[in-house]
């Protein structure tokens, strides 16, 4: 999940992208109106952390401006602008929520979750295979009745396997698109192979279908059944 953060303040910012990553989302942060802009505009992301009071262009500009282009994506205004006037003009604008700060990050966390999925078909956000299930929205895993604790970065590790299942996925696609570091002087390959030996514990040892396969020299693959 990305989410792009439009908030000058580098505290509140920072705060933001520490609490999210952590939580295992993607995060961008831009820091003046017409940045992001630009990159709400020509970026996927699949939600939008919106402060009103921006340097360049303001927050109900970029609000009128993303609906106009006819763009969809759910956006959270987040602001110290409580009356209620500027409530209005903000979901008059285009808002889908709003957050008058200070607020508490797990309220946030959770008007996220609702957002990405008002209006949406759940099934979108939820990736099965065989019997294991997992949802991206509420971060859980599931095989069979049986729900899965996750670490965020084996949570990461799934998905992308998940959403390559049947294909075989290299080390080298993982350092790329998982652990966004293609051009670490360390190799990732002994750091990778440990997550995946904890994944396979966490999602195969106890049910006879195996599900998480080494192809050797060559990678990974997530199937039902033998290779």
């Amino acid at each position: 999940m990305r989410v792009l953060i439009i908030e000058d303040d580098l505290k509140v910012a920072g705060a933001l992208r520490a609490g999210l990553t952590g939580e295992g989302y993607e995060v961008v942060v831009s820091r003046t109106g017409e940045d992001g802009y630009f990159r709400a505009t020509t970026q996927p992301f699949d939600v939008i952390l919106l402060d009103l009071v921006l340097p360049g262009r303001s927050g109900f500009e970029i609000l009128a401006g993303l609906r106009s282009r006819g763009l969809s994506i759910p956006v959270l205004v987040l602001t110290a602008r409580d009356a209620v006037e500027d409530r209005v003009t903000g979901l008059d604008c285009g808002a889908d929520d709003y957050l008058v700060k200070p607020f508490a990050f797990g309220e946030l966390l959770a008007r996220i979750r609702a957002l990405l999925r008002r209006g949406r078909p759940e099934d979108r956000f939820r990736v099965r295979l065989a019997d294991l299930e997992l949802d991206s929205v509420t971060r859980t895993v599931r095989r069979g009745d049986r729900p899965i604790a996750l670490t965020a970065r084996e949570f990461e590790l799934l998905d992308y396997l998940l959403h390559h299942r049947g294909q075989v996925v290299s080390r080298e696609m993982l350092a790329r698109d998982v652990w966004k570091e293609p051009s670490r002087g360390t190799p990732l390959s002994n750091v990778i192979d440990v997550h995946i030996t904890h994944l396979r514990k966490k999602i195969d040892q106890d049910f006879s279908t195996k599900l998480i396969h080494t192809i050797r020299g060559v990678g990974f693959l997530i199937k039902e059944g033998a290779p």
